[in-house]
């Protein structure tokens, strides 16, 4: 048996098995987290059959499950002719064998229902080099006593040869020689990522990263303001590789928004270092526009499970009071809470009341429309509140800053002086730093 669930069809028999441990003080009860369990094995075309949550006093080594539980599961998998078991939990290389063999089928836990949903998404070559990496990394791990014909021997080269390797040996260097050669190719990936990024910098543009829970509404978001066509289905993981569109908003001519992958809580760490070149677009972004599911139930845990992961990407700025003058400032952050449209009239009262509390937050409906121009003013509002007003002397041979101040900044106003003239001129200080780093020879001042 393998790790994969290539061998089994769309649309196959699976059972789920979501553990909770009663020590564990989750964020999301079991009814929750099989609710999403089940939403993962539907994004893959899975047939859920039945679903069997289990609350565990311990661990055990061999299995992960009690023998009584495995036995009451069992009954089950036969009566529904079950091809697929998912344990929504991470499982070691010998439970994985050993639940095969007690349920005499396929066995995957959560780990690698993500990967196969992610490899069957990636659509770009960057994209499923990512996916390939992560299913390596997660792989490699489990060559150890996981199939006994990985224990045979090769013979070794020449008519002395030793004992030679064995087989596990064997394929654990061949992992090792196709991680590094994707390795390679995602490193070129990114340094042309990083010569775009700088060109945008250059450029003066702002960008906008769309982030947020899995099917959180991001790439209807997305669609909406951009007019685009992205894949936006109501599934889990419907966008994996990131896409870029121009746009306009109140104020501002031109910014560029990114919608990125969704999160999603125990986000396997093989894909978020395997996706990490993807995700410095958000790293680098001059807004973060987090995207809720407002009416989810567990809307509360998926907002902290996506702070956790823009903590681990560091863009939140140091935390707890931590950090020093070499820890990066944390990237500006509004939330837009989605699906309003599918909100009761008391949910919807008390999410006006709360938006109302809350100047960073806007309420829409991706699908209908609805607060989506309140939602533009707000990312406009947000890219400009540190802007400082400057007075700036340029030449007439200074046409290019000319053109540079009228796309970034807002110019207030264009006096004629001697050879050139003095412009007013709204600027965010990081792109006051970069007009000067690009002109330097410019004259300015700052205005009351």
């Amino acid at each position: 048996m393998t790790d994969s669930v290539e061998e089994v069809t769309r649309g196959a028999a699976a059972l789920l098995v979501v553990p909770e441990w009663r020590s564990q003080r989750l964020s999301r009860d079991l009814d929750a987290r099989a609710e999403e369990a089940r939403g993962l094995a539907i994004a893959i075309g899975l047939n859920v059959v039945g679903v069997h949550p289990l609350r565990l006093r311990q661990t055990r080594a061999a299995t992960l499950l009690g023998v009584g539980q495995i036995e009451a599961i069992k009954p089950d998998i036969a009566a529904k002719n079950v091809q697929l078991v998912i344990v929504d939990a991470a499982l070691t290389a010998i439970q994985q064998r050993n639940l095969e063999t007690a349920f005499e089928t396929k066995v995957i836990d959560r780990t690698g229902l993500i990967l196969e949903i992610f490899g069957e998404r990636a659509a770009t070559a960057e994209g499923r080099l990512q996916v390939e990496l992560a299913h390596l990394d997660y792989q490699a791990g489990r060559l150890v006593r996981s199939w006994t014909h990985l224990e045979r021997q090769r013979g070794g080269f020449g008519f002395l040869g030793g004992p030679g390797e064995t087989q596990i040996e064997a394929d654990r260097r061949m992992i090792r020689d196709r991680m590094a050669r994707i390795r390679r190719s995602l490193e070129d990936a990114r340094r042309t990522r990083q010569l775009q990024r700088a060109k945008r910098q250059r450029a003066p543009w702002p960008v906008v990263a769309l982030v947020g829970y899995t099917n959180a509404g991001k790439s209807t978001f997305f669609n909406r303001l951009t007019g685009s066509d992205v894949m936006a289905e109501d599934m889990l993981f419907a966008t994996l590789d990131p896409t870029m569109r121009e746009i306009r908003l109140p104020g501002i001519d031109k910014a560029i928004l990114s919608d990125t992958v969704g999160f999603v809580s125990d986000l396997p760490t093989e894909l978020v270092a395997a996706f990490r070149a993807t995700l410095e677009e958000v790293t680098t972004a001059d807004l973060i526009v987090h995207v809720r599911d407002i009416v989810h139930p567990d809307s509360d845990a998926q907002y902290d499970d996506v702070r956790a992961i823009l903590d681990s990407l560091g863009v939140n700025g140091p935390q707890d009071g931590e950090g020093d003058r070499d820890t990066p400032a944390a990237i500006p952050q509004i939330e837009i809470w989605n699906k309003i449209d599918t909100a009761d009239a008391d949910q919807r009262a008390a999410i006006e009341e709360m938006v109302a509390r809350r100047p960073d937050v806007a309420a829409i409906s991706a699908v209908t429309g609805e607060g989506v121009e309140a939602a533009r003013v707000l990312m406009a509002a947000q890219l400009t509140a540190l802007h400082e007003t400057q007075r700036i002397y340029l030449s007439y041979a200074q046409g290019e800053a000319m053109a540079w101040l009228h796309a970034r900044g807002e110019v207030l106003t264009d006096e004629p002086a001697d050879d050139g003239h003095w412009l007013t001129v709204r600027l965010d200080p990081a792109d006051r730093a970069r007009f000067e780093r690009l002109w330097p020879t410019a004259s300015s001042a700052p205005t009351l």
